[in-house]
Parts: structure tokens; sequence; C-alpha cells
């Protein structure tokens, strides 16, 4: 794959329904003063970023990540990161297929959800097995539509603030700074905003753990996580500032659809199939990114001795096609649950899978921590490829803010649910990992000692 891949396929995990339809959510909680909870969030993102990419673009791995975590911590974390992480990559997989299903057979009601699902998943599944870079190339102009739609969105959004559009005139700064002024909910509603935005952007990090497949990975990487970050940030930032600047923050319209919201009031017909087209697309785009996200994931960890045998299967264009079936399947039970377990397993399985990232965000800034002066010496005098600014002090003042986004979630009820259910989908990891090693140990002193009988 070449950086324009790496950098498409960042930006088609990370922009999705989350953007599309959960920005609206946030601005109901915060006001336009949610804009600090996503700029606060946007930079937490940066710097965790700027961390993994310092580390992968030195040391391109499959498992990302996973194995900076095993090389800094040992080899428990980085069985514990790669696992949490692929289960909750499966469990966004069965929702974001049902997400699409429901939408199309609103579309064409004749149409069973299951068999939307099933089409959207067989399709995907030979995508992501023909070749890697076929896949890339097919995520690459897939997300570009998507990215297309919000460009699109910002310019009708701009020309609507400025009165440009017909019949319309300049909004001022009437709905930003009136209807209880910028922060009507005050500093409580923005950070409740962050806890609503900040694992928005959850799915940027796929980027990693493409860079062992791409061209020149170094300089690939380095490259797609530069202009991702600034892209990011500009559509998500950008377009809840237009959302901000047309309509009162407490519109009841913009909990419904922000984006549909502002075309209707642009005076454009059609608005909301569009957007319904939009986000389904956007949905597949991610999708298609995760399953190679969790079949590169199951393949590095199965590499390590960490999973099945079976996980290292390659096919003929060196796919891990084992890996990718496994993905498949898993996330057609995932779409099971949602229809058999809506409100029980499921909903516990999915809290589980909701602050997972927090986990990821935090073993990579103490992986980087502590790899640093390894990846330094180990370049010698050319130096790091790319380097996290600041070491070390950015790093750790990156690691209390995450700490600080743990006491806010403590304080409410349903992100408190969410840290409960991730503490325990760790826990069961952890101790998965520590009967495999007594197992192992077990296996070794039996096979010793028949070794030793034998001998005398």
């Amino acid at each position: 794959m070449r950086a324009r891949h790496l950098t498409m396929m960042g930006l088609g995990s990370a922009i999705g329904a989350g953007l599309f339809l959960g920005s609206g959510v946030g601005i109901a909680v915060a006001g336009p003063a949610v804009l600090v909870s996503y700029a606060v969030a946007g930079l937490l993102v940066v710097l965790v970023m700027r961390m993994l990419a310092e580390m992968a673009s030195a040391v391109p791995a499959s498992g990302s990540f996973s194995v900076y975590a095993e090389r800094a911590l040992g080899r428990w974390a980085g069985f514990t990161l790669g696992w949490v992480y692929w289960f909750t990559l499966v469990m966004v997989l069965g929702v974001e297929i049902t997400g699409v299903a429901r939408i199309v057979t609103g579309w064409v009601p004749g149409v069973p959800q299951w068999g939307v699902a099933l089409a959207a998943v067989a399709v995907f599944a030979v995508v992501n097995l023909v070749g890697v870079r076929q896949f890339g190339e097919f995520e690459f102009w897939f997300a570009l539509v998507k990215v297309v739609a919000i460009v699109a969105f910002l310019v009708v959004g701009v020309a609507l603030a400025l009165g440009w559009l017909p019949g319309t005139d300049p909004v001022g700064t009437s709905n930003l700074l009136g209807h209880g002024g910028f922060a009507p909910t005050g500093a409580a509603g923005i950070a409740a905003g962050l806890l609503v935005v900040v694992f928005a952007f959850g799915g940027i990090e796929i980027v990693t753990i493409a860079s062992a497949e791409a061209r020149d990975p170094q300089r690939a990487v380095a490259r797609a996580t530069r202009s991702i970050v600034w892209r990011i940030l500009l559509f998500y930032v950008g377009a809840v500032a237009v959302m901000v600047l047309v309509l009162p923050w407490d519109a009841p319209q913009l909990v419904d659809g922000p984006f549909v919201a502002v075309l209707e009031l642009a005076g454009l017909p059609g608005a909301a199939r569009l957007m319904e087209v939009v986000v389904v697309l956007a949905l597949l785009s991610a999708f298609n990114a995760n399953i190679y996200a969790t079949s590169r994931m199951a393949y590095s960890l199965a590499g390590r001795g960490d999973g099945p045998r079976v996980l290292q299967r390659v096919s003929r264009r060196d796919v891990p096609w084992v890996a990718v079936v496994v993905s498949v399947v898993l996330a057609l039970v995932a779409v099971a649950l949602n229809r058999l377990l809506p409100d029980a397993l499921l909903g516990i399985l999915l809290n589980a899978a909701g602050s997972s990232l927090l986990v990821v965000w935090v073993l990579v800034a103490v992986s980087q921590l502590r790899l640093r002066p390894r990846l330094e010496a180990a370049a010698g005098p050319e130096g790091l490829p790319l380097r996290m600014w600041g070491y070390p002090w950015l790093t750790g003042a990156t690691l209390v803010a995450l700490a600080g986004v743990v006491v806010l979630m403590l304080t409410d009820d349903a992100a408190r649910a969410q840290l409960a259910a991730t503490a325990g989908l760790v826990a069961v990891v952890v101790g998965i990992y520590a009967v495999s090693q007594a197992l192992r140990r077990r296996s070794a002193r039996a096979s010793r000692g028949a070794a030793a009988e034998s001998g005398a």
C-alpha cells in the first residue's frame, strides 16, 4: 500500500457515524462550547498518534501497538492489548453492519435486514481476501466519497453562514453566543461533551497497523499520520462549527440529524435521503477498514504465539485468509446478537468495547515513554524517522490528561458502566493469558521430564 491508501484508510475508519450522527448529541449537552470538547479530544488524539507514529515508523509491525506494548512492558501487555482491541473491533463490526442493514431496509422494506447484512459482509470479505493492494485501492475511493461529502457540507455551511445562498442572510454570532451564551451549560457541559466526543476519533490507529504492508513503510506512515491528524480535526471541528453557527444549539433537529438539519436549512431537496446514503457509505467504509484491522491483529498475535496457529495461514496473495474469515463470521454473530439480545448480552459486550480505546491510548503512551531510548539507540546517528514532541514531558502530560478523562467518566453513570465493563474485559483477557502461560510451563516441565526419563 501507498501513503494515500494509509491516509484514506485512517479517515475511512475514523469518520463514521460518530461524526454524522453523534455530533448532535455533543452539541445538546455542551452547546457551542462543544467546540472546546472537540478541540481537547482532538489534541489528545494528535499526541497519541504522534507517539504511535514514532514507534510505527521506526518498527513497522502488523500488530502495531500490541507489539510495542510487548516490547515495552512484557508479553502480557502485548497479549492483553491485542486481544482487547480485536474484541472491540469485532463488536464494532456488528454494530456498523447492523446500522447499514437498518437504513437500507428503510429504502427497500421488502428486503430483510439479515439479507442486507449477509450481502454486505460477503462483498467485503471478498474485498479483503483478494489482496492488500486491491483492498487499499478500494478503501481509498470508498473513503474519498465520504470525504468529498463532508467538504461539500462545509462549503454549503459556510455559504449559508455568510448569507451567500438565495433567500439567506449572514447569521453572525447570534446562534454561537446567544441562547444562553457560548457555554450555556458551563464547564460541566464541556466535560460532558468531552465524554460524548472523545472516542469518536477511534479508528485512526489503523494506519499504523497497515504500515507493515506499506511500500517504504517508514516514510508512508510518517506522511499518512501527519496528514490524517489535521484533516480529521478540520472535518470534525469545522463541521460542528458550521452546525452551531447556523442553528441554535438547543434546536431539536440537531439531535435528530445535525447534517440533515443544516442542509434542509440551506434549502437543498432530498437532504435527509442524501445523508442516509453518506452514512451508509461511512459505515461500510469503516466496516471494510475494521475487517482489515481485526484480521491483521489476530495474525500478528498468532505469529507471536499468543493466538491459534491457524490464524497464521496466508493465501497466495499473502492475505491472512483464516483471520479474515474469522472476523467476518464473528461480525455476523454480532449482528445476530444485536437482533436477539439488544438489551442484554450485546449491551454488556458493547459497554466493554466502549472505553477500550482508552486502554489502547494509555498503553501507547506508556510504551512510547519506555521505548524511546531503545529506538534512538537502534536508529544510530541517522536518528528516528519521526519523533514525538517534547519527550518525555508531553508524553507524561498526555497520560495525566487521559487519567483526567477516566475521572470524568467516573462521574457519569453511563460512562462509569463502560469503564467497569472494560475493566472486566481486561481482567478476563489477563486471566486467559495467566492460564495459558501456566499450561505452557506445565507442558514444558512434562516435556523435560519425559526427555530426562528417556535419556536415563
